[in-house]
């Protein structure tokens, strides 16, 4: 199963019932925070401008300032407002067991909703739509997955572009040699060393990683989106904390404190190098914000 296209779907009070039980059942997430004494936010070294290190090793982003304001909706909930938060850095091979054992109560990032990760992990409402495709050297003539029929292709562990990269490969036989990398940092440098002829991931984050390069219009992004992926904000299993959490979330959307935090991060100077990605915001995550929702579409 793939997700191909984000759309908001209604769910019935007892499917909500039945998941709030099955969650309920679980050690309460709250009482957890309450007695570790600190918020734990799971975040990443680079994927910009969502949640990246700047010069100083802090960590910064969009995603990372919108989980600051859910981070105050639980200090809020518990009554606990001077509540520390802790920074733990993930991978995207590390992010879901982070949140899965306990590690990290949100994980704030490029963290796609999907179906089979809902199995292990819950999610907010989506922060962001992006669709995945590749970058490549701008005088290599590559403008099509079916040009690099043979040749090598760089994605990022454990992600949704690398298993629809898998499968279109099988599908086409288009003999990749595809190289996984276990950062998008690292599969950035695959390309611009000449170790990958394109790098296959989120076209949003392939833009950050472009506009930070020494020379960003050595680069291209090009091809025909090949997923669609709804970013969002993880977290544990746990009914209480995902309702503050989605209650919090639905206040940022609706008060529009959303279309602040989004014109910060792509359409204004970012660090570390200033670059502005004047990105306007994508008329599907315009549409989503409208009704907000957890629920997305993952269709065969």
């Amino acid at each position: 199963m793939r997700f191909s296209v984000c759309r908001v779907l209604r769910v019935p009070a007892l499917v909500v019932s039945v998941l709030g039980l099955a969650w309920s059942a679980q050690t309460g997430q709250l009482e957890k925070i309450r007695a570790a004494g600190e918020i734990t936010i799971a975040h990443r070294n680079a994927s910009i401008p969502f949640s990246y290190l700047d010069a100083d090793g802090k960590p910064i982003g969009y995603a990372m300032d919108v989980c600051i304001k859910l981070a105050d909706a639980i200090r809020r909930e518990l009554k606990m407002p001077a509540l520390p938060i802790k920074h733990l850095l993930v991978t995207s091979d590390t992010r879901i067991p982070a949140i899965r054992d306990g590690s990290a109560t949100l994980e704030c990032g490029s963290t796609t909703n999907n179906a089979e990760r809902r199995k292990q992990v819950a999610f907010t409402i989506p922060h962001f739509i992006a669709a995945s495709r590749l970058l490549v050297r701008s005088n290599s003539g590559i403008d099509s997955l079916q040009k690099l029929a043979g040749k090598s292709v760089a994605s990022t562990k454990a992600t949704s572009p690398l298993a629809r990269l898998k499968a279109l490969n099988a599908d086409q036989s288009l003999h990749l040699k595809i190289v996984e990398a276990p950062d998008h940092a690292q599969a950035m440098a695959l390309l611009a060393d000449g170790n990958a002829a394109a790098f296959a991931m989120d076209d949003v984050l392939l833009a950050g990683l472009r506009a930070n390069q020494p020379r960003p219009g050595d680069f291209a992004l090009v091809g025909k989106p090949m997923t669609i992926e709804p970013y969002a904000i993880m977290l544990p299993r746990d009914a209480a904390l995902k309702k503050v959490v989605d209650d919090e979330m639905r206040r940022i959307i609706q008060s529009g404190e959303i279309n602040t935090l989004y014109a910060k991060w792509f359409q204004a100077p970012i660090a570390p190098r200033g670059i502005n990605l004047g990105l306007p915001m994508p008329y599907m995550l315009r549409d989503a914000f409208k009704y907000p929702s957890d629920r997305v579409g993952d269709l065969d």
